[in-house]
């Protein structure tokens, strides 16, 4: 007998609501990531090079909300505004 193991299609929405909305998750990103996806009128004043490991802040459903400089700061930040914080690799 095979086993057919199958992965379930979620929509936003449901996967969002998998960890309610409280659930974020922190990522490190490359700032040429960060640099390539926002309009530079919001990076104006930040020296960032491209190469360098920011830490992201994301609802459930991928959405990112924030981004810092470090981990400890993306945590924080997370649990000042009642978030419940996890790490992705």
């Amino acid at each position: 007998m095979e086993v057919v193991m199958m992965t379930p299609v979620l929509s936003t929405e449901a996967f969002a609501a998998l960890g309610a909305p409280h659930l974020v998750y922190v990522r490190p990103v490359k700032a040429a990531e960060i640099l390539a996806s926002v309009p530079s009128s919001q990076i104006q004043g930040f020296e960032l090079d491209p190469d360098q490991t920011l830490y992201a802040v994301h609802r459930a459903d991928g959405e990112r909300l924030a981004v810092l400089t470090d981990r400890e700061s993306a945590v924080a930040a997370a649990l000042a505004h009642e978030l419940a914080p996890v790490s992705v690799h």
